[in-house]
């Protein structure tokens, strides 16, 4: 997949989840999809990406895994866990929140996709396609904030126009990271393995109310785990 093609399904995954948002007003089925994206992301996590980072940087590579675990979990200290669908806003937050979860998103977003191009293995269109999967559901978390939080429909249109922005530029970060400065990226990988793996668990874990998992969203689960396995 070239470039230009990856940058457009970036950005079309995150307006198309601010659409959702516009359009249905509700979140019951977005649940289903958070659900079945942590499955997914879990899965190529597991099966290839990490076993094959292992591989090819050595147990240091653990170090940088933590980190990235680390970072998210101080993200989410300001994004009240946005990331995997918390949508939660409080009277009290309502000048602070949106910013917070903003930059937050924002930095996650640009972090996570930055090893997608520089990683040279063959499973990175696996990467690319969780990142892609996991875009909407953020871009969804982000739009009923804003649209919680009182911003006017313009304005938090521009918000999540700015923050479609993020992940291409993380993509074209990593281009120029490999072809230009030829570092190796083996701790850029590692630190978005550590967030991704902090997310999909998380999602697992909170799937439901209460911490309890019922059938539909096991299934969803179930299904990306099946999407996981059939792409990897």
């Amino acid at each position: 997949m070239n470039l230009s093609l990856q940058i457009a399904l970036l950005i079309g995954s995150v307006f198309a989840g601010g659409l959702l948002v516009d359009i249905f007003n509700k979140r019951a089925n977005f649940k289903l999809l958070l659900s079945f994206s942590g499955g997914f992301l879990l899965t190529i996590i597991f099966t290839h990406i990490l076993p094959e980072t292992y591989h090819n940087a050595g147990n240091t590579i653990g170090y940088f895994i933590l980190i990235g675990f680390l970072l998210q979990l101080t993200l989410e200290y300001f994004s009240k866990g946005a990331e995997h669908g918390h949508t939660h806003v409080h009277h009290s937050e309502h000048s602070f929140f949106p910013v917070a979860i903003f930059a937050s998103l924002s930095v996650h977003a640009f972090i996570e996709v930055v090893p997608v191009n520089v990683h040279e293995h063959a499973h990175v269109g696996s990467l690319y396609y969780g990142v892609i999967l996991h875009k909407i559901p953020e871009a969804i978390a982000l739009k009923t904030i804003l649209n919680a939080s009182g911003v006017m429909p313009k304005k938090s249109w521009l918000f999540v126009g700015i923050f479609s922005m993020m992940a291409p530029l993380g993509l074209l970060s990593g281009e120029y990271l490999l072809h230009t400065l030829h570092l190796d990226p083996s701790w850029i990988l590692g630190i978005a393995l550590g967030m991704f793996l902090h997310i999909s668990t998380t999602i697992i874990f909170e799937s439901s109310e209460g911490h309890k998992i019922n059938v539909m969203k096991l299934i969803a689960i179930l299904f990306g785990f099946g999407v996981g396995v059939l792409i990897s």
